[in-house]
Parts: C-alpha cells; sequence; structure tokens
C-alpha cells in the first residue's frame, strides 16, 4: 500500500497560484511547496506543472531547481519529474558510476513490470538521446555482467499467472550447479533470469529452497563473488520479495555511517505511491523503530520534512 494521500478533487490552478507565491521574490516558502507537492499524485503532479507553465510560462522544475538546494532538491527534482522519466534519470546517475552504483540499474530493470520498463527505455532515449541499453553497454565491462545487465534492461517478461512446476525444477538446479557449485553455464543463468516471468522466477527460487535446504541468495555471495554474481544477487533479491530488498536498503542508509541520502531519496520517491507503507512495516518489524522516526533523526531540514511526509506522517 502507498503512504501518498493525495485529495479526490482540487484544482491544479490553485496549486500552481500557491506554488508561484511561494517561489517569487526574496525566500522561498518551502512549507508551502511541501504541503503542495508532499500530497499530489503523479497525475495530480504532472497537471500541476502543466498548469503552472501554461500561467507563468516557466517550467515548475526549472524553478524549483533555481530555488532549492542540496538533496531537498534532489528529491523534489526527481518526486516531480513524470514516474518513468524519474527511473530514466536514477538509470543515467547510477551509470556514472556503475562499479558502485549498477544495483539500481538491476533493482530498476528487476521490480518494475514489464510494460513501466518499457515506458522508462523510451524516457531514457528521449531524454539522453541514446538508448538505456547502449549506454549500459557502454558503462559496463565486457563478459557476463555486461551480458547480465543489457539483458536486465532490454527484457520484457510474460506478466501473467501461468507457472510451469517441472521446468522450475529443472532450472533451479541449473542454478544451484552454475551459481553454487561455480562450475555451470553462466549463459543459461542470464537466459533463465532474464527472460522467465517473475512467478516462474518464484517458484524456481522456491524449488531451489526446497531441494538444497536453503535459498538461492543465502550462499550466492562470499569473498569470491564477482560483479555479474554480485549483481545476480541483487535480482533474485528484487524478484523474489522487493519489499524486503527495499527495506534492506533502507536499514543500509540509514544505519551506515553518514547517512546515505542518495539511496534513502530513491527508495521513499518511487515507492511512496505504490508499497511504501508495507516497507514501513516491515522495516518496523526488523529494527524496532518506525521509518518515520529513523528518518527524522538522520536528516534534517526541508529534506526532512519533505521525505517525512512522504512517509506518511506530518511534520
Amino acid at each position: 500500500m502507498a503512504t501518498l494521500v493525495a485529495p479526490e478533487h482540487f484544482t491544479p490552478e490553485d496549486d500552481a497560484i500557491v506554488l508561484y507565491k511561494a517561489v517569487k521574490g526574496w525566500g522561498t516558502d518551502e512549507s508551502a511547496i511541501i504541503a503542495i507537492m508532499g500530497h499530489r499524485n503523479a497525475t495530480q503532479r504532472q497537471q500541476i506543472r502543466q498548469i503552472y507553465e501554461d500561467m507563468y510560462e516557466e517550467d515548475l522544475i526549472k524553478r524549483l531547481e533555481s530555488e532549492l538546494s542540496g538533496n531537498f532538491e534532489k528529491a523534489m527534482y526527481r518526486w516531480i519529474l513524470e514516474p518513468s522519466d524519474c527511473y530514466a534519470v536514477l538509470a543515467n546517475v547510477a551509470l556514472k558510476n556503475v562499479s558502485r552504483d549498477y544495483h539500481v540499474i538491476v533493482e530498476i530493470a528487476s521490480v518494475l513490470k514489464p510494460e513501466e520498463l518499457v515506458n522508462v527505455r523510451r524516457a531514457y532515449q528521449y531524454r539522453f538521446h541514446h538508448s538505456l541499453e547502449e549506454h549500459v553497454a557502454a558503462h559496463t565491462s565486457s563478459g557476463y555482467f555486461r551480458q547480465f545487465l543489457v539483458g536486465l534492461v532490454s527484457s520484457f517478461r510474460y506478466d501473467g499467472d501461468y507457472i510451469h512446476p517441472s521446468l522450475a525444477k529443472y532450472e533451479a538446479e541449473i542454478l544451484h550447479e552454475a551459481i553454487q557449485n561455480k562450475n555451470g553455464n553462466l549463459d543459461e543463468v542470464i537466459r533463465i533470469l532474464t527472460t522467465r516471468s517473475k512467478k516462474q522466477l518464484k517458484a524456481t527460487f522456491n524449488r531451489y529452497r526446497d531441494d538444497h535446504g536453503y535459498s538461492i541468495s543465502k550462499r550466492l555471495l562470499n569473498e569470491e563473488s564477482d560483479d555479474f554474481l554480485k549483481a545476480a544477487h541483487v535480482a533474485i533479491r528484487c524478484i523474489d520479495d522487493h519489499k524486503k530488498y527495499y527495506e534492506k536498503v533502507l536499514r543500509g542508509a540509514l544505519k551506515r555511517i553518514g547517512t546515505d541520502e542518495d539511496e534513502l531519496t530513491r527508495v521513499v520517491v518511487t515507492r511512496a505511491e505504490k508499497d511504501l507503507k508495507d516497507i514501513k512495516e516491515l522495516y518496523y518489524h526488523r529494527n524496532s523503530v518506525r521509518l518515520e522516526d529513523a528518518v527524522a533523526s538522520e536528516i534534517s531540514g526541508d529534506y526532512k520534512r519533505f521525505l517525512v511526509t512522504l512517509i506518511g506522517r506530518e511534520y
């Protein structure tokens, strides 16, 4: 469930006027911006952006970029963008340091629905004048790692409910031999993880657990794991249970020495309209502290007020 609570009835013209008053003249009324944008869904935000441009002949995003700063500006920028455009920007930022942020590419390709991923590829090409697949290939080293990432971002999986049990058993063994024993066909691993439907893959992961007594992700990583195996680990976690994956991302972002604002912002902004409420509950059960309280204790200022609003509590 989403944490964002948007009004059923609103007037984009009225919101545009409030936003214009918040940014015109000396000083910026950040509270007014948060009060509006922190309570509008994606469709409403796009309506406000269009009406604002019609009324004042300027792009709302560019105006806010000039008025806001730091992590608050970055979070607001990503929030106002149309969702597929936001993911395109996140992917492009990650590709600038893919050796560290490959997990963002894997996450986007593995969590989104097939049609959503197509829209992200379309938005990426429109914004950056290159295909996402082209940039992924250009920014990653050769070999299985590149083959896997390109396969993920170019995938269009079957999205139905059909599951083939015997295929799940067969492919669970392929994954076991190739990943756990390091002596199988990694091309087959890539084929399975980049083409099978998510429900088929979950059946395969469950069969793996039943046959071998532990999850495929539990023993996937060790000191010998290369970039491909690390990326495969992220993909498997995202496909198997993306809510648990996101809870772990948030936990890592908040508990490290120095909060990882990029990770925190990405999860909150992209999941607030989808399933952040469920992720919040997982976070509380895992850490015995509410997510909004953990966030509020680690960050400050307008950035804190905005993220806590998206998480579902006024601040």
